[in-house]
């Protein structure tokens, strides 16, 4: 009898293993023509999708190096004013349903795309690869994102004084209101600590892309599609607190002074990330600096060579 359980055992082990080789192999998408893939990028607060100095710059430095690799930088709604607020007061998930139409329409990236996302925009991506597959997002680069949310003041970069104030008393005081959940961008991945119950219940867009309020299978098997997850934590952010929320981590609950390492959060398992880490399909990159604040040559050296990759 015991000879039969051991043999049992064996049996279950050897299925488990191969059903990890099959996560690690099976799940990520088929190869393309063998071209540079085409790349999709989208902005942060206080950004759009084509000022000269910020994403403009940046199309550019991707074309240049990618032997002219095509590049789409996202506008949210018509027109450059409606892209700007956008990353204020249109809802994320208003924002990542335009953006899954917009892709889906462009004949461009029907072979796959890679996508760099910069900072809020880093986690609007991401639910753009777990809720709309086709087509299918082969890398994603998250400069600055915020994974696990923000608990803390952020600056307001473009914004009168007297508006930021008046967003910094709304998260501090209502972000869990429906109609502030409704009504400002930021609030729907305010993270308090402190209250992780009404965080999961009222938030109204990072629980539900992080599993934490009910599993939501497909969000973890798309997101297991990707071939390369890339999170980029900047060494000295200001405006991301914690920032550890740029690698996926963030305070334990009940405080907010103890950081709890990805691994053992419940989101680590909730999306699946334990078998993307397992898969070596997670990378975690530093530079030192405020947010976003990266050199022309860092870029060249680090993310470049992952948009050249063929898959």
């Amino acid at each position: 009898m015991l000879l039969l359980l051991y043999a049992a055992y064996f049996v279950s082990s050897l299925r488990l293993s191969q059903a990890t080789d099959t996560d690690c192999h099976d799940r990520g998408n088929r190869s393309s023509n063998g071209t540079v893939l085409p790349v999709v990028l989208w902005h942060g607060m206080g950004d759009t999708c084509c000022f000269p100095f910020s994403l403009g710059s940046i199309k550019k430095l991707i074309e240049e190096h990618t032997n002219g690799t095509y590049v789409r930088s996202l506008e949210i709604g018509a027109n450059i004013v409606l892209d700007y607020e956008s990353g204020f007061f249109i809802h994320p998930n208003k924002q990542v349903d335009y953006v899954c139409k917009q892709l889906a329409k462009d004949e461009r990236l029907a072979n796959g795309y890679n996508a760099i996302g910069f900072s809020q925009g880093g986690q609007f991506l991401r639910a753009v690869a777990q809720r709309c597959p086709n087509p299918p997002m082969r890398v994603l680069i998250s400069l600055g994102g915020q994974h696990q949310g923000v608990y803390g003041l952020p600056k307001c970069p473009t914004l009168s004084v007297s508006s930021c104030e008046y967003i910094t008393k709304l998260l501090n005081y209502a972000a869990y209101d429906d109609w502030v959940q409704n009504e400002l961008v930021q609030a729907t991945y305010w993270h308090d600590p402190l209250h992780e119950n009404t965080y999961r219940l009222k938030s109204s867009f990072l629980a539900d892309i992080n599993n934490e309020l009910y599993i939501n299978e497909r969000y973890a098997e798309n997101l297991n599609k990707l071939k390369k997850f890339v999170m980029v934590k900047f060494l000295n952010d200001t405006i991301v607190q914690p920032k550890e929320s740029q690698w996926f981590e963030f305070y334990a609950p009940g405080q907010d002074k103890h950081i709890l390492p990805l691994n053992e959060s419940k989101v680590f398992k909730n999306i699946d990330l334990d078998i993307m880490h397992k898969c070596k399909k997670l990378h975690f990159l530093s530079v030192e600096g405020d947010h976003l604040a990266i050199s022309k040559e860092w870029f060249v050296k680090e993310l470049v060579p992952l948009l050249l990759e063929i898959y």
